[in-house]
């Protein structure tokens, strides 16, 4: 793929330098040949100047055929030009070379006996000549036309080496900076390919490889997002590994719990009842914390997986906000904690998933529950806003670190210092909310307490379902 990168690039190199040489040198022949040309054409010109103001001077008295009789020596003296006289009709009655031919005038002569001079290039007699024609004037009357001819074969020659020399110049610079694109193609390709060497071993799972930025361009930048790129996979395999750690830990409680029981239970020693039943709900205790902590995998799958679906329907906030009182209230008590539920009155009903919302506002006052200690406080509060409805969950617990409050929403995430079984409660959470079109935001300083604020539109009838 870099070979094709550097192919493509000299070759839009050498595309742009190739077209911008040519244009330049069929500028510059271009150029070079008109200022031959042109000076061709200024001398004769000159010299067709001096002979038509002689003309005028000291030849108009006589008749135009009598002047190409006697003296028609005095204009071809003044050039080595070939020398050519029309008269008023555009006929060539004198040629300095003998060459006399009906009809081949041409358009210099006709602007000259429109009393201008006349200018015209093409082949005469096998050759490519330039000739020059101003009038001649008896008087204020034209009488006829004076034409100076140069062949050009020896311009045309001057312009060929020219034109050489042009051409050998041009290649040799396609050459040089074609060699430069290279060069430069490599400045680009060479970075492009030390990147993708490394991208290749973080591919196949090297991720403490780095690469190395070399310059502060797209490249370097790219360079910086693969960087991170490995930073974040670091982050998040670490996460993941300390997430299954702790989930193991978690599962291999209660069932080397549920086990120890069951072999304490098996004993044919085993005679009190009070034992026999104290085993039993030990044993159904773990076992409901197992099918917890397996439905809350669970929705963290679906949820990861984007299968979870709501089922909006009417909630009657009020009721939700006593269920939570007196679900939590006895372990509040247990706890020592001050647990109070704050809802007004008329606190209108909201359509959303009421499980969802239950599993919501439960994990957060697990959360508050579980960082906490006896004598704090958890308290809950729901408010109506003019867009939706706003609860706040607050305590005085432990807190979260300045470090940690940033990140405490990601999967799998738990703090250095927190005492979180999985790191996916908040993540749920945060991904019930986003579902439900709200906002999840976290306050907390360490040692304490946080507040956490969600933030719910109220929902319509007719989205229901």
């Amino acid at each position: 793929m870099m070979k094709g990168i550097r192919l493509r690039l000299a070759a839009s190199f050498m595309v742009v330098i190739i077209c911008s040489v040519v244009i330049l040198e069929i500028l510059l022949i271009y150029i070079v040949k008109q200022n031959y040309y042109d000076s061709v054409e200024g001398s004769l010109t000159n010299q067709l100047n001096i002979c038509t103001d002689m003309y005028t001077r000291y030849f108009a008295n006589a008749s135009l055929q009598d002047n190409v009789l006697y003296n028609v020596d005095a204009f071809w003296n003044q050039s080595n030009a070939e020398v050519q006289v029309a008269d008023r009709d555009g006929n060539i009655i004198m040629d300095s070379q003998g060459i006399i031919e009906a009809g081949m005038a041409g358009s210099d002569i006709q602007e000259a006996l429109g009393g201008n001079t006349g200018v015209w290039v093409g082949q005469w007699h096998g050759q490519k000549v330039l000739a020059v024609a101003q009038p001649l004037q008896s008087g204020p009357e034209i009488v006829g036309a004076l034409r100076f001819m140069a062949s050009l074969s020896a311009v045309d020659q001057e312009v060929a080496k020219t034109q050489r020399v042009f051409i050998v110049i041009g290649a040799l610079v396609v050459l040089m900076v074609g060699s430069l694109s290279l060069f430069l193609a490599n400045g680009i390709v060479v970075p492009l390919q030390e990147v993708t060497a490394v991208a290749q071993r973080m591919a196949a799972g090297d991720f403490r490889i780095r690469s190395r930025k070399t310059r502060d361009d797209e490249v370097g930048e790219l360079s910086d997002t693969l960087n991170y790129l490995a930073d974040e996979i670091v982050k998040k395999e670490q996460l993941k590994n300390d997430f299954i750690s702790s989930v193991s830990h978690e599962l291999r409680t209660p069932l080397t719990s549920i086990k120890g029981w069951a072999i304490t239970l098996q004993s044919e020693k085993l005679q009190q009842k009070d034992m026999l039943m104290t085993g039993l709900n030990i044993i159904e205790k773990e076992s409901d914390r197992l099918t917890r902590m397996v439905e809350e995998l669970l929705d963290f799958s679906k949820f990861i997986s984007a299968r979870i679906r709501l089922n909006p329907e009417e909630v009657d906030l009020s009721n939700l906000c006593e269920h939570l009182r007196k679900q939590l209230t006895p372990r509040a008590v247990r706890e020592n904690i001050d647990f109070t539920v704050a809802c007004p009155e008329n606190l209108p009903p909201i359509y959303a998933d009421a499980n969802r919302l239950k599993q919501l506002f439960i994990n957060i006052l697990d959360n508050a529950f579980n960082f906490n200690h006896p004598g704090g406080y958890v308290h809950f509060k729901a408010e109506v806003q003019d867009q939706g409805l706003r609860f706040v969950i607050s305590d005085n617990g432990l807190g979260i670190a300045a470090d940690d409050l940033p990140m405490v929403k990601e999967k799998f995430y738990k703090g250095k210092t927190s005492p979180s079984k999985n790191g996916i409660g908040l993540s749920i959470s945060e991904e019930i909310v986003n579902l439900m079109g709200g906002r999840l935001e976290i306050a907390s300083q360490l040692g304490q307490g946080t507040d956490v604020v969600i933030i719910l539109p109220r929902g319509e009838q007719s989205d229901v379902g």
